[in-house]
């Protein structure tokens, strides 16, 4: 089997549209054209299931892991740069990565993996939406309705560039919400910021399991997935390497500043006043009203609903994604259903099972929504070995195979997390 540099194996990907080429053979706009992958990958880290830890985490410990955003940004910087790499260097999602170099059964457990993983992070998107429009009296099946088929219709009926540009949009507006509701909370800023820089906190396995949260949102194996097949579907290139770094930094760097300002408004309110215990994100925005005021609750409830939206839009697209690479099917924004029939079936399913599971009378929203991320940050390890081991491909990477010092942080990444996932499975069983 022989890859081609766009495209699936055997086959040319369709041209991107006319306004994209446009803009990368123009200089000013080069960096403006290739934005995208790595911001929308990092404001979709911070999704229902992100803004449920991050609101968990600041209520049970106050400012006490702060310090686990700022290094486990150091580590997105790091694994997301080796993704985008993957797809600049070879045109390929990871999935179709995987089946190449290591055969269709290490794709399929790959791509199994990733889909279990998934299937917890969409159900908690639908349980952020229906709680945030909760908090408006929508009832959760009819949000859950409504959720899908606006998703769907985005999806499936937009073209790339607006589809980025909405997701671009939507993760600007949860920055600037959470960012205002963090300032409502009058925090101590002075304990914040010797928090995240010296590392706090009793290792129980409370603690670890807090850790493990944090970083499973912060670091996820659809968000490995993803940047690469968008980057892919993008139609970026070798030359676009310096440009995508850029992007990845930016993206790093907005997802832990959002996610430190959900932690630093629930820690100075909830924590502060030893309200320590909430069911999910709603109910940390319901909390802040009495301690913030009403225009705290409100901005807090409108960035779950956004954030929820955003990773309901990305999630079961990587599911999609995956699938479609692993086995070789056509995939991609740009065309239609009739062009990628498996592609938008794919996608249809994992929305609409998805949908139907969060109807389950008496499921607990917020042990989907928190486990999921636990869940994330288990299988990590499993998605970053196989990245670590085709990045330093020279017949796949071609001149873009990573460095010494690229793969020696990937590794270490990679070890950590291992080592983290251990630890937490020994404090549990030990109790």
């Amino acid at each position: 089997m022989t890859f081609l540099r766009s495209g699936r194996p055997g086959s040319r990907r369709p041209p991107r549209p006319a306004l994209w080429a446009r803009l990368r053979q123009l200089r000013p706009f080069l960096l403006l054209a290739v934005l995208g992958p790595g911001i929308v990958s990092g404001f979709a880290d911070n999704d229902a299931g992100g803004i449920t830890t991050y609101s968990i985490v600041g209520a049970q410990f106050g400012y006490d892991l702060l310090w686990v955003l700022l290094a486990s940004q150091l580590a997105l910087m790091v694994t997301q740069e080796l993704g985008a790499r993957l797809g600049l260097a070879t045109g390929h999602g990871l999935s179709g990565l995987i089946r190449e170099r290591f055969g269709l059964r290490w794709a399929t457990f790959a791509t199994v993996t990733m889909l279990l993983a998934n299937l917890g992070d969409t159900v908690a998107e639908f349980a952020g939406i229906g709680a945030a429009l909760a908090l408006f009296g929508v009832p959760v099946p009819l949000s859950a309705l409504l959720a899908a088929g606006a998703i769907l219709l985005l999806l499936s009926r937009g073209n790339f560039g607006r589809i980025q540009l909405a997701f671009v949009a939507v993760g600007l507006g949860v920055a600037i919400a959470y960012a205002v509701s963090a300032v409502l909370a009058h925090p101590d800023w002075g304990h914040a910021a010797q928090a995240t820089l010296i590392p706090h906190g009793t290792w129980s396995a409370a603690y670890l399991l807090a850790v493990m949260g944090t970083v499973g949102t912060t670091i996820t194996p659809w968000g490995q997935s993803f940047i690469q097949s968008y980057v892919v579907d993008k139609g970026l290139g070798p030359e676009d390497l310096t440009s995508s770094r850029i992007d990845v930094t930016l993206g790093a760097l907005f997802t832990n500043i959002v996610a430190g300002f959900i932690v630093v408004a629930c820690a100075a309110t909830l924590w502060a006043h030893g309200q320590t215990t909430i069911t999910d994100a709603a109910d940390a925005a319901r909390a802040l009203r009495p301690l913030a005021g009403h225009a705290a609750e409100v901005l807090f409830a409108v960035g779950l609903l956004a954030a929820s939206f955003l990773g309901l839009g990305t999630v079961p697209l990587t599911s999609a994604y995956a699938a479609c690479e692993a086995f070789g099917w056509e995939s991609g924004l740009d065309h239609r259903w009739g062009q990628a029939p498996a592609f938008y079936g794919l996608l249809a399913f994992f929305i609409g099972f998805s949908a139907l599971f969060i109807l389950i009378p008496g499921l607990p929203l917020i042990g989907v929504m928190f486990l999921s991320q636990v869940f994330d940050g288990l299988l990590l390890p499993i998605i970053l070995v196989f990245v670590m081991l085709i990045a330093r491909d020279r017949r796949l990477m071609g001149r873009l195979r990573s460095g010494a010092i690229s793969i020696s942080l990937g590794w270490l990444v990679t070890g950590l997390i291992s080592l983290l996932s251990i630890a937490l499975v020994v404090a549990t069983v030990a109790g």
